[in-house]
């Protein structure tokens, strides 16, 4: 069994091929049972976690787990570690253990990156990034590899972290435009792609704010009661999902304007498996708003650390 660490995962990983190994994974035939994520000993102070994300399709079986301890010192701990178990999935013999945190980054982007492919005019130059935690990077480039950009605003509330996102991509992508966005109002108003990945638990996206024709992606809010975009831009916009029964049960950015009576499940227009298939219409003109909302999925563990398994030496 080979063991593969974070830096084999970022020596084989690239964009857009995962993008192209993922539509072609979700657009096939897989099994996803639910994720478990059991609290260690639950109480008002104490969330420490641990959680279970298996998934196979004809080639692989793959369980992901990883711990969640938020009040881990760092250092010298992080507050997440997570390892990915891959088995063949003819005989069931375990080929190769893969680090998770870096495939969960790749993979993450990756999903924004497809989501953009589908739903974003082809003729999108100016991408919006509100957050600069660890995914910035590759959510610029799972963007940049899909659409012909021209100009990345990054958006933070520390700005000296979106001034370092935007210091490192500009060196990485010359030839994009890089700055930093110190009116988010405003910022939404200039973008044709809004991708936000942060911790917010009020929304930081305002419909009002959008104009017609922009694909909003929204990735950090993993919350029932909590969201990154408000409810006049679910409303205003073609709502797509990655996974109706994971939304239906942590997306805050789905789940409130339906608690609002805003807005009904039925109302989400396909999720990630339908829309690769070619079951559910995607942007259908120029003038649409389009809303994709992600709490992650088992199965793009999978099709990562598969893809870095199959690109590596064996």
């Amino acid at each position: 069994m080979k063991i593969i660490t974070a830096d084999d995962v970022n020596k084989v990983m690239r964009f857009p091929q995962l993008i192209d190994v993922l539509q072609q994974g979700y657009a096939g035939r897989y099994t996803m049972p639910p994720r478990q994520v059991l609290r260690l000993a639950p109480s008002a102070t104490n969330f420490d976690a641990f959680a279970l994300l298996p998934s196979w399709d004809d080639r692989l079986i793959a369980v992901k787990a990883f711990t969640y301890f938020p009040s881990n010192p760092k250092p010298p701990y992080q507050l997440l570690y997570s390892e990915i178990l891959l088995f063949d999935r003819a005989h069931g013999e375990p080929l190769a253990l893969v680090d998770g945190v870096s495939v969960t980054l790749w993979r993450t982007a990756g999903i924004s990156g497809l989501a953009a492919r589908l739903l974003a005019r082809p003729d999108a130059k100016t991408l919006l990034l509100v957050g600069t935690g660890n995914l910035a990077p590759y959510l610029i480039r799972a963007q940049a590899s899909v659409r012909p950009l021209t100009r990345v605003l990054v958006w933070g509330r520390t700005p000296a972290r979106a001034h370092a996102v935007v210091a490192r991509m500009s060196a990485e992508l010359p030839a994009i435009t890089f700055a930093v966005a110190d009116n988010l109002e405003q910022a939404c108003g200039a973008a044709d792609i809004i991708v936000a990945a942060t911790g917010a638990h009020e929304p930081l996206v305002r419909g009002d704010w959008v104009r017609p024709g922009t694909h909003t992606d929204f990735i950090g809010n993993h919350h029932a009661d909590k969201r990154e975009c408000d409810t006049a831009l679910v409303k205003k916009a073609k709502v797509y999902v990655d996974s109706r029964d994971n939304c239906f049960r942590e997306a805050g950015e789905i789940l409130v304007p339906i608690a609002e009576g805003a807005f009904r499940k039925e109302d989400v227009v396909g999720q990630l498996s339908e829309m690769c298939a070619g079951t559910v219409p995607l942007r259908e003109n120029a003038r649409e708003i389009t809303l994709f909302k992600s709490v992650g999925m088992a199965y793009s563990d999978l099709l990562g650390a598969g893809l870095v398994y199959q690109s590596l030496p064996q």
